[in-house]
């Protein structure tokens, strides 16, 4: 059992018989799932498209793999999973990431109320609910949202190890971790995380619990190693690409301090400002929890310098940073009204752009990333079916990417160019035009193919596209072969 302090609690925030302090559950989940049911709601008046990477781990879905060609297998498994009980609607697509937020927000409640008590576990429900990352993460499905409730699930059983050394928590915890591997890599981080934790005498699982905890791990991702090795590293070697430095022979040719700064300021909008401010005081004192946001905010600030850094790449930071934030905001009041009021109305505000995308600013509309695309396919696929249902090749993976959703029932064929070495991506690697593919197909492209048929226009105003000068062309896939 953990030491006692002067207060009659334990070092964990527990009461003397090593139990946490209980009834914030009930108004935990209460907060929770009307968060989650308001957000269902407005999904349905949702007008956007499905963006790139949404439409690829919608295809992903169509076809039960241990591995796809730039992630781990866990969105496309649930994506698919969702959509063969419902329809194929861009609802049912987005619709799990409300509820994996929300299932997250109680695990961390669950793990904040062993740590610091009941109302800290009602807080970190309530300050989780309304990150401004899990809120645009409940409007859209991605790899973060799926890894978030087994990260977060890792932590709690970790920490609940740290209380017991029973191997049953060793178990759930290295499987919880393996599981969050299976959704996106970075949650490698929380075996750097035990690790670190193990530098202090409060965070050490002990050797057996280590092995056991390792074993969990390695069994669950098995599956994903097994399926690159037989895949000549695919997912791997996307990941290399994404840190960039790595493959350079002089990493520091391409620092970037600009683009580093800029990352940061991100970051206070991903995880909203008070609780950034927060969670840096608390890291200063070191406590366990640390070992599992620190290193994951400073190496991606590193990889920000060195090459290109995304601001969500720092998402598995905030699961044990919103728990420490909130055990030192529950001492301040004033700022944490202040915290949630920022982070409320972010929440809010994104929640109306997705049901009015078409605001504009600088005289493009907000969300115009999300707007046009399934417009385009449309007209992609009617010019198809006017010149006799010919396939249709495209050079832009977010071409394609739309038309095999959109696409879905239209009966068409829908190819990528062929390789040049390594495939640059999943619609390379899976649907290249044929060498034996012979006779008409529409080509869509912003550089006109060589043998120039007949051009086709497209209107591409308004939207994604906007600035893209796509057109399609009439040719011989004869044609194509050469190029």
């Amino acid at each position: 059992m953990a030491a006692q302090t002067e207060t009659g609690q334990t070092a964990f925030g527990q009461t003397e018989m090593g139990q946490p302090e209980t009834g914030w559950l009930r108004p935990a989940l209460a907060l929770v799932a009307a968060i989650t049911l308001l957000r269902w709601l407005l999904l349905a008046f949702d007008h956007t498209d499905l963006y790139v990477d949404e439409s690829q781990y919608w295809l992903w879905g169509q076809e039960f793999a241990f591995g796809y060609y730039s992630k781990p297998p866990l969105i496309g498994w649930l994506i698919g999973g969702v959509t063969s009980l419902t329809n194929d609607s861009i609802f049912w697509v987005r619709m799990p990431g409300a509820a994996l937020h929300g299932v997250t927000a109680l695990v961390l409640a669950a793990l904040a109320a062993r740590l610091y008590g009941r109302r800290a576990a009602v807080l970190t429900a309530a300050a989780y609910a309304t990150l401004p990352f899990t809120a645009l993460g409940s409007l859209l499905i991605s790899t973060d949202t799926v890894m978030a409730p087994f990260f977060a699930a890792a932590l709690y059983f970790h920490q609940r190890l740290l209380e017991t050394r029973a191997a049953r928590f060793a178990l759930l915890a290295g499987a919880m971790g393996g599981m969050a591997i299976m959704a996106k890599y970075i949650a490698l981080f929380f075996l750097a995380g035990v690790a670190l934790a193990a530098l202090r005498k409060d965070g050490r699982i002990g050797w057996r619990n280590a092995v056991l905890l390792g074993l969990a791990f390695a069994a669950v991702i098995s599956p994903n190693i097994w399926w690159n090795l037989t895949h000549k590293m695919t997912t791997f070697s996307h990941t290399v690409d994404n840190i960039g430095w790595v493959r350079e022979n002089n990493p520091l040719a391409s620092l970037r301090p600009l683009a580093t700064l800029r990352f940061v300021l991100e970051q206070f909008g991903v995880f909203g400002p008070v609780l950034l401010a927060a969670l840096l005081i608390t890291l200063r004192r070191l406590p366990v929890q640390a070992a599992f946001a620190a290193p994951v905010l400073l190496v991606i600030t590193l990889q920000s310098v060195l090459g290109r850094a995304e601001s969500n790449w720092t998402v598995s930071a905030y699961f044990a940073g919103t728990v420490l934030a909130i055990g030192l905001l529950r001492h301040h009041p004033r700022w944490l009204r202040v915290s949630f009021a920022v982070n409320g109305a972010v929440s809010l505000i994104l929640l109306l752009l997705v049901i009015f995308p078409t605001l504009n600013w600088n005289d493009a509309p907000l969300l115009e990333r999300q707007l046009g695309r399934a417009a385009m396919s449309r007209q992609i696929i009617a010019l198809a079916h006017q010149a006799g249902d010919v396939p249709i090749y495209a050079d832009r993976r977010d071409v394609l990417a739309d038309l095999f959703y959109t696409g879905r029932d239209s009966g068409l064929q829908f190819f990528a160019p062929r390789p040049q070495g390594r495939p640059m991506h999943h619609y390379e690697q899976r649907y290249p035009l044929p060498p034996s593919q012979t006779g008409p197909i529409l080509v869509v492209t912003s550089t006109p193919p060589a043998c120039v048929g007949q051009a086709m226009p497209l209107d591409a105003s308004g939207g994604a596209y906007r600035k893209s000068q796509l057109a399609a062309y009439l040719v011989n896939a004869e044609c194509l072969q050469h190029e």
